[in-house]
């Protein structure tokens, strides 16, 4: 095993010096906190450089996620491949004080792949593969948060027993993503024409007239044509990172196609401006 692993080592070298243009990103750990790595894909291997960093997963079933500890001493490495071959690799060091507890590792953030890739196919490929990669990556951590139990606050709306809220909003990456849910509880299904987000800026004057703008959502995952009598969805909408002033609001509308039935649901400036 020790020889398996020294060779490993050796072909690691020998790569990095062949990647000498990339410049790795540096994780930080401990050994009071668990520090946690999602991966696009299924880990199948991970090393550590140094006896002072221990870099646990699952050896019998592949999973997403690995954790990391370390003990005081000299920075080190860590590599890990996903069972697709595509390699990671960080630079790891001890800090006695963590400011991040969770990494979402996004699938074009790889330095390769353990197979060679012919030059001319990535050449011709590459600005298909870095959209690919980007909703992969939307895809995974879309379903990552619909798993999560975490909720940000009550924002809720309801009117003629059809409940819209949202249940979380997260920053991710310049990228806010709001956990939304519908349910239905009346006795009629819900068909959904649109779901739309806007600011809403009061202007300070006597009559306290309204200006929105529309936000343009980057991506809607499991957005549903269709909420059947009694039944429930959740689903995710990611917008661009913003911020907003005292005066102004968030507004998702929600419109039935053919009906009358319509929400509108604010949301403070305080949970934009304080995501999860």
């Amino acid at each position: 095993m020790r020889t398996i692993i020294l060779i490993l080592i050796v072909s690691i070298s020998t790569f990095a010096k062949a990647q000498t243009n990339i410049v790795l990103d540096t994780i930080y750990a401990n050994d009071t906190k668990n520090v946690a790595l999602f991966f696009p894909e299924p880990i199948r291997q991970g090393i550590t450089g140094a006896s002072n960093f221990v870099f646990t997963y699952n050896r019998e079933k592949e999973q997403y996620f690995g954790l990391l500890q370390a003990k005081p001493g000299k920075e080190s490495n860590l590599l890990v491949i996903n069972n697709s071959g595509s390699v990671f690799s960080y630079i790891i060091k001890y800090k006695e004080r963590l400011a991040k507890l969770n990494y979402f590792i996004p699938i074009y953030s790889n330095i390769g792949n353990e197979k060679p890739i012919e030059t001319d196919s990535v050449l011709v490929k590459t600005s298909e593969k870095d959209i690919d990669y980007r909703t992969y990556y939307y895809q995974k951590f879309c379903t990552y948060l619909l798993d999560r139990k975490q909720r940000i606050g009550r924002i809720m709306k309801r009117y003629e027993n059809i409940v819209l809220s949202v249940e979380n909003i997260v920053f991710d990456k310049g990228e806010l993503y709001f956990v939304i849910r519908i349910e239905n509880k009346s006795t009629l299904d819900y068909d959904l024409n649109f779901l739309s987000f806007s600011v809403e800026t009061r202007q300070k004057e006597k009559k306290k007239s309204l200006q929105s703008l529309y936000l343009e959502p980057i991506y809607k995952h499991h957005l549903p044509s269709k909420i059947a009598e009694g039944k429930m969805m959740r689903f995710v909408y990611v917008l661009p990172k913003f911020s907003l002033s005292n005066d102004r609001r968030v507004i998702l509308e929600l419109n039935e196609k053919d009906g009358e039935r319509i929400l509108k649901l604010n949301i403070s400036h305080r949970y934009i401006n304080n995501p999860n």
